[in-house]
């Protein structure tokens, strides 16, 4: 066993250590398969051996090719550490500054074999969303971190530490960018050459900024969608006695099965890997578990009747849960389920993503490294079968939407019946849930803010959710207008139960939808009582880049934007610049996240509360931008609800200009259009 010291000592070269190859007691990433040319070969083995002196390469050479056949990428197992890697308090990591020291505790969480996926691999959630791409990195960026001081920048390139570079007290400390392509070459073809020559990777959203913070990460917006998709599709308050049917238990996908007792209802979520499916039932997000379809539709009315909260966990393939539903409904006319979605890693669908139901687990990962054209028939297959049930059951009145997962996205792709009769392709059946759940949300300036007590401290985090519950309250008594107070009252009922729920893992972290106003009025309460002893450690405020501002993702985020700028990534970019500085500690941009490579431009921040009144400003001046960035892009694309937002947002500071648009007249477009002699046919009201 290593230490802290010892892996901030820089990558070990003399001596090296003894070779380590794959654990089969630990789930591991799916073989990939690059295709790469001899050339191609040579160069991803060069490129990695650049990391070791020469003296080394005559060991590593052949190892290094030993796992670019056999696993498609160069991960250097041999160097992983010995160190249980997890969140140590703050104080145990040697450092010249505690801002290097809290991203060290950070990316430690997103490797902690409790949290991440695949920990041999790097990958914390999503089938592929990397903290690094290799080992090595691991080393030099816990090394460059320990020598950091307030001047100084770490740049990283897609996992690989360029340096250290002089900077000001006042710049980030840490520089991130994950996956930036040139346009013309973000395929997802081009993203398995470059990353297995290791010089890009997919960092997903938070697993490449070092943001993760385990399931909880999405549970609590897991948690409002499903409370709001009651609200709207089935016009109540209340889940009891209702079904919600999905799928996936493997990364973020885990907050499902909370999400469901939180709110009430019964979630059923298929997942294909009994690893798992084992990892949430020992942590307790998961109850109840079976293998058995008959026990799986008996236990799902016995809930429903007797008004149970309760998570059931079916391990199989959730194409064979559809399938079983289906047919229950043809046989009996009980459509068992009310409200439904699919939180597989659809982004990946060729690459371990999703599994076919043809196959086991076992040959699905066979056929991705041996035949990976007949698993990409199979996959296809798979999606046109999972689609043609959850259309039967919607039919019956079942309420199924896309959780940004790809989902309907790569189910069109293959065929599967879920495009929008009579509108261009894009357009679904179903919705996005950020269109038709969500969206609003957004446009209110409320989204995924999270912050994690460095001391490691339970205590700490527990005063941190009083300290957050006054600070909500103190903002409704102040008065807020009708149209948020839903929100606020969401939000408060979340805070005041979150610790009985359980749900850290890893890190003692809490996420809480909050908008410009509560953002700033936690960070502020925070750091006074991080100022006073009050709290025993600094604490770090992030957020899930699936936010506000954070993501331009035309299937998702992005998605209800109707100017037609649904497709542009200038909010992201932007945000991350306007970030940097403004007051982050660390800012990150990465191609690809939730909906996978090519498809969505996100960016993120970590901000250190250190008790400091230079924290408090950049606090208040970061936040503020992070917000109101992409609500004005809402609002300037026509959304009513982004500029009421907007409006406050000026009336609360007269240092804030923001440019509004002038509503117009649908008669008078049409008038102009037909006069001009334009083809009408084509506009899509």
């Amino acid at each position: 066993m290593s230490t802290l010291k010892e892996v901030c000592s820089g990558l070990p070269v003399d001596p090296i250590p003894e070779q380590r190859t794959r654990d089969p007691k630990v789930p591991h990433a799916p073989v990939r398969r690059p295709n790469l040319n001899p050339r191609e070969q040579r160069l991803a083995l060069r490129n990695a051996l650049r990391y070791f002196p020469p003296t080394c390469h005559e060991i590593l050479a052949p190892e290094f090719a030993a796992e670019l056949r056999d696993y498609g990428h160069i991960y250097m197992y041999r160097f992983r550490p010995l160190l249980a890697l997890k969140a140590y308090p703050i104080d145990e990591y040697p450092c010249q500054c505690k801002q290097a020291a809290a991203i060290m505790h950070m990316i430690m969480n997103n490797l902690d074999p409790a949290v991440a996926q695949f920990p041999h691999e790097l990958v914390t959630y999503g089938g592929n969303g990397q903290v690094l791409s290799n080992w090595a990195q691991f080393w030099l960026v816990m090394k460059y971190l320990s020598e950091m001081t307030e001047e100084q920048t770490l740049v990283m390139y897609s996992g690989h530490p360029m340096g250290l570079y002089p900077s000001t007290t006042a710049a980030p400390r840490l520089v991130i960018s994950n996956g930036m392509m040139v346009p013309n070459y973000s395929s997802r073809e081009e993203y398995e050459k470059y990353f297995a020559l290791g010089v890009t990777m997919y960092g997903q959203m938070t697993a490449g900024s070092y943001c993760y913070i385990g399931p909880q990460g999405i549970v609590h917006g897991t948690t409002l969608t499903v409370l709001n998709a009651a609200r709207r599709y089935l016009k109540s308050d209340s889940l009891v006695g209702k079904v919600y049917v999905t799928s996936g238990l493997g990364g973020m996908s885990g907050a499902q099965a909370k999400a469901a007792t939180i709110s009430g209802c019964v979630g059923v979520i298929a997942e294909a890997r009994k690893d798992a499916l084992l990892k949430r039932h020992k942590q307790g997000w998961l109850l109840e578990m079976t293998d058995n379809l008959d026990e799986c539709v008996a236990r799902i009315r016995s809930a429903r009747d007797a008004g149970e909260a309760l998570s059931l966990g079916y391990h199989g393939n959730v194409v064979d849960l559809w399938e079983r539903l289906a047919d229950e409904y043809k046989r009996t006319g009980d459509c068992l389920a009310h409200l439904a979605s699919d939180q597989t890693s659809c982004h990946n669908p060729y690459g371990g993503g999703y599994y076919p139901v043809q196959v086991s687990v076992e040959e699905a990962e066979r056929l991705i490294k041996d035949d990976p054209n007949r698993f990409r028939d199979l996959v296809q297959e798979s999606l046109r079968r999972q689609v043609a049930a959850i259309n039967t059951l919607t039919d019956a009145g079942m309420k199924f939407w896309d959780y940004g997962n790809a989902f309907l996205l790569e189910a069109s792709r293959a065929g599967a019946d879920v495009c929008a009769p009579d509108l261009p392709p894009g357009h679904f059946r179903y919705p996005s849930y950020v269109q038709d759940i969500m969206g609003e949300i957004f446009s209110m300036g409320f989204g995924p803010f999270r912050w994690v007590c460095a001391s490691g401290l339970p205590q700490d985090l527990a005063t941190t959710d009083r300290l957050a519950a006054e600070v909500l309250n103190g903002i409704v008594a102040s008065g807020v207008p009708d149209y948020v107070r839903q929100q606020y009252a969401d939000n408060l009922l979340w805070i005041s139960e979150a610790g009985k729920h359980n749900m850290v893992v890893g890190s003692q972290a809490r996420i809480l939808y909050s908008d410009r106003q509560g953002r700033i009025g936690l960070a502020l309460a925070f750091n006074k009582a991080v100022a006073t002893g009050e709290l025993k450690g600094p604490v770090i405020l992030s957020r899930d880049h699936h936010d506000v501002s954070g993501t331009d993702s035309p299937f998702r985020e992005t998605s209800n934007i109707t100017d037609g700028s649904m497709f542009c990534a200038d909010m992201a970019v932007q945000n991350v610049i306007g970030d940097s500085f403004r007051g982050a500690t660390w800012v990150a941009l990465h191609n690809g996240g939730g909906v996978g490579w090519g498809e969505v431009v996100n960016g993120g921040f970590g901000l250190v509360l250190d008790g400091s009144e230079a924290a408090s400003a950049k606090a208040a001046q970061m936040l503020e931008w992070d917000v109101c960035n992409g609500v004005s892009r809402r609002s300037w694309s026509g959304n009513e609800t982004a500029e009421q937002t907007v409006r406050r947002a000026m009336e609360a500071n007269d240092k804030l200009r923001v440019t509004l648009p002038h509503q117009t007249d649908d008669a008078l477009l049409d008038s102009a259009v037909q006069q001009a002699g334009l083809d009408t046919a084509v506009i899509i009201q």
